[in-house]
């Protein structure tokens, strides 16, 4: 009667259980090791890289503040109305030194001092450390740009090396009496940088300023030559780009330069080719590479396998990152979007992921491949 009211038991191998049991115990451990470690080693690495962020937007902050205050002991007033959040570091609608038309919300957009804390996280994606020389390549046309990647340099330890050229477009560092040489000896006297440029040019069309007043010329050539930082004069611009690369690579001498970092359109660091206005602003994969002859120095760097940073579209660049257009006020350290991203660009994070499933995999084909009882 009882086999009407009850399935007969199967006999299950106490070898089969076992190992059942074998397997979800290592499944066990190995999900509690792996929540360990996902809940303090990622968090960490964010940590220190948002920390190095919000110290790099600090000190461009701190470098803005004597800009203003430099600018300020000149005698230069400061035009509310177009420097909104008076920064000091906005220019000039024209002037004898001027190159070309500029954007005057994207000069305001890049005053923001979390453009530092973007230069650091494009420096880390391109697994740039401590102690690292980087090399850049500047219009001053974006001089807070500048100033962000110096200031990234300064809160990462790195060896920046530095080409600028001294003509700006509009709105840029384009006032004869406070032009970028100006900013920079206020920033060194004040202690906020340490390292000169390696090398200034005048820039504009040619790289020989042709589209300023031929005062503006003068006037910025007798300044880089009593500045005593090397004076790039050189018209053709293979022999242009040439030099610019020979100086690099003197000044780095056994270091190995880890990355290029172009600020602005400059004709030299740009080339002559249409294939530079494809790229994207940011860290850039350079697929296609126009003819030797009409390369600049961003791709004469990327040719050489050196990652590139192309800091030039800046609409596109915020979007991209999560900045803000044009701010007013400008945003605190640390509140935009990001340090956010930051965190969620963790490779840490995707490793152990990318791990942890690995080894269970592992451990169900190991378990399936026993032999039965």
């Amino acid at each position: 009667m009882a086999s009407l009211f009850f399935s007969p038991r199967r006999n299950i191998p106490k070898e089969d259980t076992g190992r059942k049991q074998g397997a979800i115990l290592v499944l066990f451990a190995l999900s509690i090791l792996f929540l360990v470690l996902a809940k303090s080693f990622p968090s960490k690495e964010a940590e220190k890289v948002k920390g190095e962020m919000i110290r790099a937007s600090e000190i461009m902050t701190e470098a803005t503040d004597v800009i203003r205050e430099c600018r300020g002991e000149k005698g230069l007033i400061l035009d509310k109305s177009i420097d909104l959040n008076q920064t000091g570091l906005i220019g000039l609608e024209f002037s004898p030194i001027t190159t070309s038309i500029g954007s005057l919300e994207a000069k305001r957009t890049t005053t923001n001092p979390n453009f530092a804390a973007l230069i650091v996280f494009l420096l880390k994606e391109a697994k740039i450390e401590s102690g690292d020389t980087i090399a850049v390549g500047a219009s001053s046309s974006f001089p807070a740009l500048i100033v962000a990647v110096l200031s990234a340099a300064k809160a990462m330890n790195l060896r920046p090396m530095v080409i600028n050229s001294l003509g700006a477009s509009q709105w840029g560092a384009n006032n004869p009496d406070f032009h970028w040489l100006d900013m920079q000896s206020c920033l060194l006297s004040a202690g906020i940088f340490d390292a000169k440029p390696i090398g200034l040019s005048l820039g504009g069309a040619g790289d020989e300023g042709k589209d300023m007043s031929p005062e503006g010329r003068s006037l910025l050539v007798d300044e880089i030559r009593e500045s005593g930082i090397f004076f790039l004069h050189e018209p053709d611009f293979t022999r242009n780009v040439e030099a610019r690369m020979n100086l690099y690579e003197e000044k780095a001498g056994e270091r190995r330069i880890k990355i290029f970092i172009n600020i602005g359109g400059s004709w030299s660091n740009m080339g002559e080719d249409p294939e530079v206005l494809r790229l994207s602003p940011g860290l850039v994969k350079i697929k296609h590479f126009p003819p030797a002859e009409r390369r600049g120095v961003l791709f004469a760097m990327a040719a050489l396998k050196i990652p590139v940073i192309h800091l030039l579209y800046i609409k596109g660049l915020v979007e991209r990152y999560g900045l803000s257009w044009d701010p007013i006020p400008l945003p605190k350290s640390g509140k935009e979007k990001i340090y956010q991203l930051a965190r969620k660009k963790q490779t840490s994070f995707l490793f152990l992921a990318a791990t942890y499933f690995l080894l269970v995999i592992v451990v169900m084909v190991f378990h399936n491949k026993l032999p039965k009882r």
